[in-house]
Parts: structure tokens; sequence; C-alpha cells
């Protein structure tokens, strides 16, 4: 991967022999700096990234490090080896476990590839009136949580206190969940055996849709290696589980939104980067198409309506990037800012669409988030084109319904 700038190793002791292998993977230059000017060295070198590390006593130095990275207009990396406190929001973990430089070299391949993404998305943001979401991407991330042990409970409220939560209970279920969610993290908690979690780790490094996901397991030890440069080992408390998970959690947050913008800008600024689905102002225009041309050639033309307690906003922002990750590709939607999501069925008679939401509907109720365990469990209205119809009309009528819709 090409990559403008050195890395900065940031340590008071000799560079660990692991490191040597990174000028052997051809990521290189390798600058070193001590604890007390790595902060100016990042001001004065502008690295690639930083490989910090950590040792008793470099806490506060840590603090001044992260901050002056997070700082930085381009996404920088900063990776701690081998923590053993709580780790800023922006400091990456890292386990030398044996010394094995591959892993190293693939985390930090994974992290380069995200600072490549946003140096494409700021070069590429005055094409078209898209604003980079300004929000902490990790705000808006859903970390899915397997485990039944002691600790889940707990895993579950330090999680729920930073992220979105999908708890499940059985590798199946986690399963279901990867196949119908946007995920940004995996946390595997106890109450598996090694042979299972091993099974499981497997099948996730083999599905090109998973293997750059950060998995975190907190009971098993890594015996062998697997093809995920994000996956971590993060004993110790649920909090200090929390805390050093979220890095890599807000890192995939930080990719998947960075993907959307560019989607967005693809899309000429009529997507949504947040949502992944159409802006309101596009979703008015293609409807008003949509029903015009239905009404002109014939054919069906259905329109759902996902509406959600106002006092959970988060619960939109979940429908609307499942209905962007499931709905078919000639189906369309946008979040509304009444707090649904509408979604336009194309050439979809009424009893078909209303299979098709309910379907919809049963994947957002299987969602708690935060610390409150809120569900999204959405009210359903679906309504179809009739001839006397215009696309106000129609809406309208979907609205009015919502109080008797079928949820």
């Amino acid at each position: 991967m090409s990559q403008a700038g050195p890395i900065l190793f940031v340590s008071n002791a000799e560079r660990p022999a692991f490191i040597a292998a990174l000028d052997e993977a051809r990521l290189f230059p390798l600058v070193d700096s001590d604890w007390a000017s790595a902060a100016r060295a990042v001001q004065e070198m502008q690295p690639a990234a930083v490989l910090a590390a950590v040792h008793g006593g470099h806490e506060p130095h840590m603090a001044a490090l992260a901050k002056e990275i997070a700082d930085q207009s381009l996404y920088l990396p900063l990776v701690a080896l081998d923590p053993q406190g709580r780790l800023p929001h922006n400091a990456l973990p890292f386990s030398s476990q044996g010394g094995n430089p591959d892993r190293l070299v693939a985390r930090l391949r994974a992290a380069l590839r995200v600072r490549t993404l946003h140096a494409t998305v700021l070069r590429r943001l005055p094409e078209v009136k898209v604003a980079l979401p300004q929000a902490d991407p990790s705000r808006d991330a859903t970390v899915l949580l397997i485990g039944r042990g002691a600790a889940y409970p707990a895993l579950s409220v330090a999680l729920g206190e930073r992220v979105g939560v999908i708890g499940a209970l059985s590798i199946e279920a986690a399963a279901k969940h990867l196949n119908t969610r946007h995920i940004d993290g995996v946390v595997l908690a106890e109450g598996f055996t090694p042979r299972v979690a091993d099974a499981f780790l497997t099948v996730l490094a083999e599905d090109t849709r998973f293997r750059s996901l950060p998995v975190v397991l907190t009971a098993h030890q890594l015996t062998q290696s697997y093809d995920m440069p994000n996956l971590e080992l993060i004993p110790g408390e649920p909090a200090k589980v929390a805390a050093n998970a979220l890095p890599l959690i807000r890192q995939h947050a930080m990719e998947a939104q960075l993907s959307r913008t560019l989607r967005s800008i693809d899309a000429g600024g009529w997507l949504d980067p947040r949502s992944g689905l159409l802006t309101t102002e596009a979703f008015a225009r293609d409807f008003a198409r949509a029903v015009e041309q239905t009404l002109a050639r014939g054919g069906g033309l259905s329109v759902a309506r996902f509406a959600f307690d106002p006092g959970n906003p988060r619960a939109q922002l979940d429908a609307a990037r499942i209905l962007s990750r499931l709905m078919r590709q000639m189906d369309f939607g946008a979040a509304q800012k009444d707090g649904s999501v509408i979604v336009v069925f194309a050439e979809t008679d009424f009893r078909t669409a209303h299979m098709i939401a309910r379907r919809l509907s049963a994947v957002m109720r299987h969602t708690s988030n935060g610390k409150h365990e809120m569900r999204s469990d959405p009210v359903v209205s679906v309504d179809s084109l009739s001839p006397s119809d215009t696309a106000r009309s129609l809406l309208g009528r979907l609205s009015a319904e919502a109080p008797r819709a079928a949820s």
C-alpha cells in the first residue's frame, strides 16, 4: 500500500524485535521518538501512523499524544502496544502475544486503508454539496455482544454506555444478526468452548464481508492465527474491555461513515451519508417521479412507513441502516424529519409489500440500544397507489393510517 509519511515509533526503551518486521513488510521508514517529545514529533514529521509502546507511568504522555493525534485533520492511526490500563478513544489496542509481527502489519495496513479512504473523501468533498457527519462515529456504532456468562450483563451495560448493542446468547443468533445488520464490532465473551470460538472465528475470517471487523475476545487465548487484522484479545473487567474495544469499533464505524459519504459524492449528494438512504429532497423527487410513471404505465407501487418512539432517535437511524442493507435494489427510501422511515416498493402489490414490511420490522425489533435497553419496535403502516392518487395523497394516507397500522 502506498503510504505518505513515516511511521513514528514511541518508546523509552529499545525497539522490540517484532517491530523490525515492519521494515521487512515495507511499512517504512520507521522513526523513533521518546515519550516526552512524541506530541511534538507528530506535529513536525506528519507521520502516516504512530506506534506507541505503552508501559506503566506513560499515561499522562499517552493522553497528550492521543489528543494531538485526534486534532489532525486527516485520520492518523495510533496503535498502543500491550496496554495495561484503559486507552483513549482513538488508541487502537494491540497485544504483541508471542511477538507475531504479521498481526501488527495487518493491523497497521487496515488502519492505513481507513486513512487513505479519509484522504479520498476530503479530496472529493468539494465536488458536491455533501458534508461529512461531524459527530464522533462511535456514537452511531453498533456492536454485537455474544456471551452467556456472568460478565455478560455488565459487559452489555459498559458497552451500551458508548455504542448501540445487539445481544446474542448463541452463535446461531449472532450469525443471523451479522447477515441482516450493519455491525461495527463483535465482542465474544465467555460461555463458549474454545472449539466453538475457533469455529466462529474461522467462519468470520473466511467471509470477506466480516474479515476486517473488529472482533474482541474477552475469555479465550488466541492460540492460532486467523486472517483478521482487527482481532484482539482484551481480558479484564467489563469497563476496561469496553473502553479498549471502543477505538477498534470507532475506526470501523468511521470507515463505514466514509464509505457512505463517498457513495453520496458519487450519487451527486442525493444520499444521506449517515443512513445510506436517500436525502429527504431526493426521496421527494424520486417518489413523485415513481408515482407519475406508475400512473402512466400501470403496475403496482406500494409504500411502507416505519414509525418509532420519538424519545429514541437512535431507533430511526438503526432502521434506516437495516433498510439500506436489506431492501431490494429497485426500492428506495429515506429517514423523515418526523422520526419515521419511509420505503417505496416498486412494482409491488399491497399483499407482497405488507409481507416484506413485516419481515423488515421483525429485524428491527430484535435490536436494543444503549444503557436503557431501548428496543426498536416500529409501528408499520403499508399502503398502495390507487388510480386517483398523487404522491402527496398517498403519503398523507400512510401517515394517517399509522395509529391503526399493522405492527
